[in-house]
């Protein structure tokens, strides 16, 4: 059993104090789905927000005929807007990375690793982020977890890196044990009080009309939609983070 429920809470008031906030998000909809809720409570305390979206969103329905990689994008990329506009996203333009769905580059060798680093710094800076919410590193999901790599990397090159916050996606779903922090990650877990942003969140969940049923890429029977099992783990009023401990 997760032990997320033991997790100490923090109050909404905790939002408040993050300052300028950037959400990384390696595919449309992780955005809402592992931190909608701070999100919201964020712009409820008139702090600034602004998103990356790492991967392209196209492998959810490869086998579509009737759209296109470059419409599939297309159209998880108006999901992704809508969602974050749903949530109080500040108006500042998304940065897009386009990095291969299924395929993220979490390390130096792969192709595009470096690039994204760089893009990711420049629009960190140019944000002025205090934090950066980002996925938990061994969520098990690999563009998730080179999602991770790349915000590493990117936070090692800024003079002052902003304040990291990681969030659970498929550790909901999928975690083993070793996939949960030890206490070599130096990781303190908590659970965020997010009911006062509740309703946005599941807003903005359903915003991604293309990835919950009865779905838009209609003619991909085996494509991706999230399973009624997996959105009971985002309907409840907290959601999960896992911060660096004070040394």
């Amino acid at each position: 059993m997760l032990p997320f429920s033991e997790y100490p809470a923090r109050a909404a008031s905790f939002a408040a104090g993050l300052g300028s906030t950037v959400v990384i998000a390696p595919h449309p909809d992780d955005e809402a789905l592992g931190c909608g809720g701070l999100l919201a409570l964020l712009r409820q305390a008139g702090q600034p927000t602004a998103a990356v979206l790492v991967s392209d969103g196209t492998m959810s329905h490869p086998r579509s005929a009737l759209f296109s990689a470059p419409a599939r994008q297309a159209v998880r990329a108006a999901e992704f807007r809508h969602a974050l506009t749903l949530l109080g996203a500040d108006v500042t333009e998304p940065l897009l990375l386009a990095l291969p769905d299924g395929r993220v580059p979490g390390g130096p060798d792969e192709p595009g690793f470096t690039e994204a680093v760089a893009r990711l710094q420049q629009f960190l800076e140019r944000q002025q982020a205090a934090t950066v919410l980002v996925p938990w590193r061994r969520d098990p999901h690999p563009d998730h977890r080179a999602t991770a790599q790349l915000v590493q990397a990117a936070l090692a090159g800024l003079p002052h890196p902003p304040r990291r916050l990681e969030y659970v996606v498929w550790a909901w779903e999928r975690a083993a044990p070793e996939d949960l922090p030890t206490a070599a990650d130096a990781v303190r877990g908590f659970r965020l009080d997010i009911a006062v942003g509740l309703r946005q969140k599941q807003q903005a969940i359903a915003a991604h009309r293309s990835q919950v049923a009865p779905g838009v890429f209609s003619d991909d029977a085996e494509g991706f939609l999230l399973s009624a099992d997996m959105l009971a783990h985002f309907a409840g009023p907290y959601e999960v983070y896992f911060e660096a401990l004070e040394l």
